[in-house]
């Protein structure tokens, strides 16, 4: 991201990239109905036992949390309602002064993944069902991860959840080893020395994580300790955020400049982009949607707006914290759409391979790489905003006469006219984003504009090409080899897309501001 920070230097503190909010989800060895039938028939247990041994196994989870709550002098209170129970907990912790142990613990009925008995010749099979069941919700206040709650799946296959936030994570190591600091929630608003704090950030995804989440799931499950003894849960990474802050010195800077980026992003980020930005092609071959959306935060404690690029289930969004804080950040929730270089198998040989990324612990440092890799791409994507030098030679580039390979001269653009705009608006139409566009393409576009209207049919293919020609000219669209289609060039997508937003709403906006 140095071309971003170079850009606005004077304006900035630091910079810091850290994995945000963590959610991961711990799995048992009888998630299935077969390994479940496996267990129970190590059990021993009459096919009248088993309904009474599932009924009776729920009923020991929550008593197990009403007594920890009870001995500890903690509530334990059932939700009849949506509550923001993080918030409440939140609360409870800064009231009651815990700084460490149980906070409280909450209860409610929701939708699960469990089993069914089906009775069938004489004999009762065990087979995976959607049902409702009571979960529990520890909240906790960790010595080294700061707040952090444990959701609890009372009926087998006892599916355990636990969340966590790296920033609280990385304030606890700053304040251990003496590194002062600013913090407003989830969010570093100054750090005293940003490399040391940087280093530290680098460690989280290295963490012992299957020993540390271990250590809850034992505290919670009381079957870990007999029926379940040696049993460990595999640990996946169900959602991951990574962050990269941009730190300004003052909020009338940032405020300033990140309506521009806004702008810039939604007008300027088509798919492709979005696509590079997270080390991915724009191929014929893909499957899925590259939807990217501006919409206000509706937040309990500051106002604004983000802009968010989402591609399938992983998304890459930017937004602003506390007035002084940039943040670009890449949400994984689906690991299987990158790649990780490991060992693998392949016809009895071990070779190394690029391979499809999964959600166990272990690739928690690809994670880092993948979505440090994104958010550096996206903010030097950003680097040509605010700074007119680029802007002025654009414009100047596109109003002037140029010529082309022929050396027949091509007649300038007015990034403000209207039949310029609308050819403008058909070069950039979402339909040409896969496979280009041709002639009979555009004219199809412009058939009930100024440049076609008066124009004969015979002659309106020429008309199209000597348009295409020009647009050739001026470095606006290229052509794609062995065929007779044309695309927009990176700089063309650029300036086109600054020149519609010039017509429909900044020169509207000067106009109205300028009367008034």
């Amino acid at each position: 991201m140095k071309a971003f920070l170079a850009s606005h230097q004077s304006h900035i503190h630091g910079v810091l990239s850290c994995f945000d909010r963590m959610l991961f989800r711990g799995y048992l060895p009888i998630t299935s109905g077969w390994s479940m039938a496996q267990f129970l028939n190590g059990l021993d247990l009459a096919p009248a036992a088993l309904k009474p041994f599932f009924l009776d196994n729920a009923q020991r989870v929550k008593q197990h949390a009403e007594q920890m709550a009870q001995s500890q002098g903690r509530p334990f209170e059932f939700l009849r309602t949506r509550t923001r129970m993080e918030e409440a907990a939140r609360k409870m912790a800064q009231k009651d002064g815990i700084e460490q142990g149980l906070i409280c613990i909450f209860s409610a009925v929701e939708a699960c993944r469990s089993f069914t008995l089906r009775p069938m010749r004489d004999k009762t099979f065990v087979q995976s069902a959607r049902r409702q069941c009571l979960y529990l919700y520890y909240y906790f206040m960790d010595r080294e991860f700061g707040l952090i709650h444990v959701k609890v799946q009372t009926w087998f296959p006892l599916q355990i959840q636990v969340y966590l936030n790296g920033h609280d994570w990385l304030a606890r190591k700053l304040t251990q080893h003496g590194v002062g600091f600013t913090q407003l929630d989830n969010v570093f608003l100054r750090v005293g020395d940003m490399a040391r704090a940087q280093r530290f950030a680098d460690r989280f995804a290295n963490l012992g994580w299957p020993k540390i989440l271990n250590r809850y799931a034992k505290l919670v499950l009381p079957q870990l300790h007999d029926i379940l003894r040696g049993c460990e849960h595999y640990w996946a990474c169900a959602q991951s955020e990574y962050a990269t802050d941009v730190m300004f010195h003052s909020q009338r800077h940032l405020s300033e400049l990140y309506p521009r980026l806004l702008s810039h992003g939604t007008l300027c980020f088509g798919a492709q982009e979005v696509m590079n930005f997270l080390g991915r092609k724009l191929t014929g071959g893909f499957q899925g949607e590259v939807v990217s959306d501006l919409s206000s935060l509706v937040c309990r404690r500051t106002g604004g707006s983000r802009i968010k690029h989402r591609v399938k289930q992983n998304w890459l969004k930017m937004y602003d914290k506390a007035g002084l804080v940039l943040r670009v950040e890449t949400v994984i929730n689906n690991p299987r759409e990158f790649r990780v270089r490991k060992q693998v198998l392949r016809h009895g040989q071990a070779q190394t391979e690029w391979v499809q990324m999964r959600k166990g612990v272990a690739y928690l440092f690809r994670y880092r790489e993948v979505c440090l890799a994104a958010n550096t791409r996206y903010l030097d994507a950003l680097a040509t905003v605010d700074d007119p030098t680029p802007a002025k030679r654009a414009l100047d580039r596109i109003s002037t006469p140029k010529k082309d390979p022929a050396g027949r001269t091509c007649a300038g653009f007015n990034p403000i006219a209207k039949a310029d705009t609308q050819l403008f608006q058909s070069i950039m139409s979402g339909e040409h984003c896969l496979r280009g566009f041709n002639n009979q393409d555009i004219r199809q576009r412009l058939a009930h504009s100024a440049h076609l209207r008066h124009c004969p049919a015979n002659r309106q293919s020429a008309k199209v090409t000597r348009t295409l020609r020009r647009l050739r000219a001026h470095g606006l669209i290229a052509k794609i080899p062995r065929a007779r289609r044309w695309r927009v060039t990176s700089y063309g997508r650029h300036v086109m897309a600054t020149a519609i937003y010039l017509r429909e709403h900044h020169f509207p906006n000067a106009y109205i501001h300028t009367n008034a």
